[in-house]
């Protein structure tokens, strides 16, 4: 089995690591996908399959559980670390279906729990949970009575056990019933592995200490979301893998089929789904885990993405593989399958999603707090006291104190920056926020600081790089043309040397704030005779000199935030080169990094979450517009979760470098999905401006989002940037 780096990652921390690692070298040792194959052809389960007995000596079955009840206590996240690499194996069994009875057990603390707590624990029994519509039950003093039948209960045909939902008196309230006081008719499941049956209940009394007190509705959905979405991202896991795999050797029209962009596309999204899969499932299990009081929206949150995704990749990974995918003998129906059944155990779409709506349309919220590691309060006394000074100074002179410092950006080396670790950036943001200390509005000015820091001279770095920190320096980017867009190595402006310095000639198109900028970075071909990633110098630009016309490009939105700027013999001093002559690919690359970097969160001056929620409270949505409400919200959190992850991967020293675009692609598609939602609503309302109204920034929004799918790389771009660097996917051919 072929592993890359994005294949085990729910958790973050070492141990999680470790667990991950150890459950998939238990997997492909005990799970045999031959016995997988002839249990396929069965079409049943067997009650203990061949690993069961490792599932119990490796205590898998109870990691969840609390000590107090003879489990690990590890909690549901570190279960979900687990159940991520054992669900790429597609085992059968009713191995997560116990997991779900024993979970519900331990979140109650009813007297049947410690009873059949250890039996699931140590394997000698299994259980399974319906999920289901509740039947109705009658209350007899302390006891209920009930009959009626729950369908598609996962592996009951050979459950001791299951929990059950009756509704009591409007009330959900849910019962551990025998096996032995049920009927049981297997029917036929999507699943081939895993089946599902008919429980009957025919006039059964359960006794009241049956009943496991505590446990709602809605937890026990929240329960479910997290082992059986977990299971699902090893799902997602195992079609992302597998399907990149097979685009790198399979060959087609003479090239491998993942260097054509439409299956690198594919496999690229397929990705992303893996990662907002993990994040929203990580946020979910952690929150259940602290007890948090937000933790059933965190996991309302990752119903709507999860089974969603498993599905969507596993008909690509069918896809991807062509008529192959299709067969019986390729292992790929098998988990499409799975992760149809999961989707359905969950409900609906419709529901899930409406339910996030509900929660956001009523007022609730989720932190986005990070929880930092111990050493943070260590160093935050010392951050904290040297930002004292600064609060007390007026706005001009706190800008010069803050560049002085190091405070702009932290992580550059002094006297630029602080040296700071990843931990101690993260810190300060927070005490500058804390202490209400605005940070200048660098824009391009960041990036341009980063490469000069890199590569630039001393001179360079006194003369520009500590001005434009103190807030003095307007900059722009002169890398895109009009005949290279992206493709910034096929740029055609040419510099030439002359005495004391180079004459430049080109176009550059696409740049913004060009008409304000007092410097430019610039990048032109300095030798023909190189490949094209060659022979590229960077240079820095006075805007004054002679022979630089900016000419403002009128936007869709009427404004002209972009400009194109042509330079005719235009003199650039040696002094004005940055890092080594025919060098610049690599000192534009530093520059190209910062920019993702800055791009990759959601960005405000677009359509956020913020105002969807402003413009849909109180409003009155009809049922697909709730829905879509929820799919954004859900959406929304997914980045914020994606963009904590990423900072505690920094933190522990993790490669995050295809994250950015990533992080671009969602963040810039929801602002764009939002601003067309609000607009559609709106009716024809929305066709025209009112002031005050929300029709007015609505419009606004919609027209000017068109361009976040385009600028600082093209959505397309950052796909191949991820199918080459996340999946190892081939580079287009030259």
């Amino acid at each position: 089995m072929s592993r890359n780096s994005y294949e085990l990652g729910i958790g973050l921390n070492d141990d999680h690591s470790a667990l991950a690692e150890s459950v998939r070298r238990f997997a492909e040792r005990d799970v045999d996908h031959d016995e997988m194959r002839r249990a396929v052809e069965r079409s049943g389960d067997e009650k203990f399959p061949t690993f069961w007995q490792g599932l119990v000596d490796q205590g898998l079955l109870g990691l969840h559980v609390p000590e107090t009840a003879g489990g690990d206590g590890a909690g549901l996240l570190t279960l979900a670390v687990a159940l991520e690499a054992f669900g790429r194996t597609i085992a059968e069994g009713s191995f997560v279906p116990t997991l779900l009875a024993s979970a519900a057990l331990s979140a109650t603390e009813s007297k049947v729990s410690l009873e059949l707590l250890p039996g699931l624990i140590d394997g000698s029994i299994t259980g399974t949970v319906a999920l289901g519509e509740a039947i109705t039950a009658q209350r007899e003093g302390a006891d209920l009575v009930a009959s009626g039948a729950y369908d598609g209960v996962l592996t009951a045909v050979t459950a001791d056990v299951f929990v059950v939902p009756f509704l009591v008196d409007d009330e959900i309230v849910w019962a551990a019933v025998d096996a032995a006081s049920v009927s049981i008719k297997a029917q036929d499941s999507i699943d081939l592995l895993r089946g599902a049956g008919r429980v009957q209940l025919d006039t059964v009394v359960v006794p009241s200490d049956r009943i496991l007190t505590g446990l709602t509705a809605t937890r026990m959905h929240s329960i479910a979301t997290v082992i059986l979405g977990a299971e699902a991202v090893g799902i997602i896991s195992w079609c992302v893998s597998t399907a990149s795999e097979y685009a790198k050797t399979r060959v087609q029209f003479g090239r491998p089929i993942g260097q054509f962009q439409g299956v690198k596309h594919k496999c690229a999204y397929m990705g992303i789904a893996l990662e907002k899969a993990r994040a929203v499932l990580w946020d979910a299990a952690g929150a259940l885990d602290r007890g948090e009081s937000t933790a059933d929206f965190a996991a309302d949150v990752a119903a709507v993405i999860v089974p969603d995704g498993a599905v969507g990749c596993a008909q690509d990974c069918i896809q991807v593989h062509g008529g192959i995918g299709f067969t019986w003998e390729h292992d790929a129906h098998l988990y499409y399958r799975r992760a149809l059944s999961i989707r359905a155990q969950l409900g609906t779409h419709e529901a899930r999603a409406a339910a996030v709506a509900d929660r956001a349309l009523a007022g609730e919220t989720l932190p986005t707090d990070i929880e930092l590691p111990a050493e943070a309060e260590e160093i935050r006394g010392a951050i904290r006291e040297s930002l004292v000074p600064l609060s007390a100074l007026g706005e001009d002179d706190q800008l010069i104190a803050l560049g002085d410092g190091g405070w702009v950006q932290p992580h550059l080396p002094a006297p630029f920056g602080r040296g700071a670790s990843p931990l101690e950036q993260v810190v300060i943001s927070e005490e500058l926020a804390r202490a209400e200390i605005a940070l200048p509005q660098l824009l391009m000015g960041g990036w341009a600081v980063g490469a000069i820091v890199a590569h630039g001279t001393d001179k360079q770095k006194k003369d520009l790089a500590i001005p434009t920190l103190q807030g003095e320096i307007v900059w722009c980017q002169l890398f895109s043309e009009p005949g290279a867009g992206s493709d910034l190595a096929s740029l055609s402006t040419k510099a030439e040397k002359v005495d004391g310095g180079w004459v430049i000639n080109g176009q550059k198109i696409w740049t913004t704030v060009a008409q304000f900028a007092e410097w430019a970075m610039l990048i032109a071909r300095t030798d023909t005779s190189r490949p094209k990633h060659q022979g590229i110098t960077y240079f820095l630009l006075d805007m004054s000199a002679t022979g630089v016309t900016v000419r403002p490009l009128r936007e869709m939105t009427g404004s002209a935030l972009f400009n194109e700027v042509f330079l005719d013999d235009v003199f650039i001093p040696d002094d004005c080169v940055v890092g080594e002559v025919n060098d610049g690919w690599n000192v534009a690359r530093t520059t190209l990094a910062g920019e993702r970097v800055a791009l990759s969160a959601k960005m405000e001056a677009y359509a956020t979450d913020s105002d969807l929620l402003k413009f849909t409270t109180g409003r009155d949505l009809g049922p697909t517009a709730r829905v879509r409400v929820g799919e954004l919200i859900a959406e929304s959190r997914a980045i914020d979760v994606i963009s904590a992850r990423v900072v505690l991967k920094q933190l522990s020293g993790a490669d995050v470098s295809t994250t950015s675009s990533v992080g671009k692609l969602l963040g810039m598609a929801l602002g764009q999905a939002i601003s067309e939602f609000v607009v559609a609503e709106l009716g024809i309302a929305g066709a025209v401006v009112v002031p005050g109204q929300p029709s007015d920034k609505a419009i606004e929004q919609l027209i000017s989002g068109r361009a976040t799918t385009i600028y600082g790389g093209t959505t397309e771009v950052q796909l191949n940037v991820i199918g080459e660097r996340m999946l190892g996917l081939p580079r287009d051919a030259a």
